[in-house]
C-alpha cells in the first residue's frame, strides 16, 4: 500500500469556550471549515452548532493526521482544553486566519 505523501491537518471546533469540542482530519483546512459552518462537516458538527475553529496543527501527511485525530479524541476533555489554551488562550475563532 502507496502511503499518502500530501499533508494534513488536525483541528478542534468547538461552539463556545469549553463547550463541546470536535476533533477532525483533513487535507484541506479551509475547505473542511467552510463545510462545517455551512452545516455538511459532518452531523455532530452541525447538531451541535460547533463553527468556531480554535486549534489546528499541520501534520506531514494525511495518515500522520489521522492517527493524531485518534489520539486527540483519546485524551480527557480537560487535557484538550489545556492544548487549545497553550496556543489559543482567549479561544478566538482561527477562521479568519486561514488563508
Amino acid at each position: 500500500m502507496q502511503r499518502e505523501t500530501r499533508g494534513g491537518w488536525v483541528y478542534i471546533m468547538t461552539n463556545r469556550y469549553r463547550g463541546t469540542l470536535y476533533v477532525g482530519s483533513t487535507t484541506d483546512l479551509a475547505q473542511r471549515m467552510y463545510e462545517h459552518r455551512e452545516g455538511r462537516g459532518s452531523e455532530f458538527c452541525d447538531e451541535h452548532g460547533l463553527t468556531r475553529l480554535v486549534w489546528a496543527e499541520r501534520a506531514e501527511s494525511i495518515v500522520d493526521a489521522k492517527h493524531h485525530e485518534r489520539r486527540l479524541k483519546r485524551w480527557h476533555r480537560e487535557w484538550k482544553f489545556a492544548l487549545i489554551e497553550k496556543e489559543n488562550p482567549d479561544w478566538d475563532d482561527l477562521f479568519g486566519q486561514l488563508n
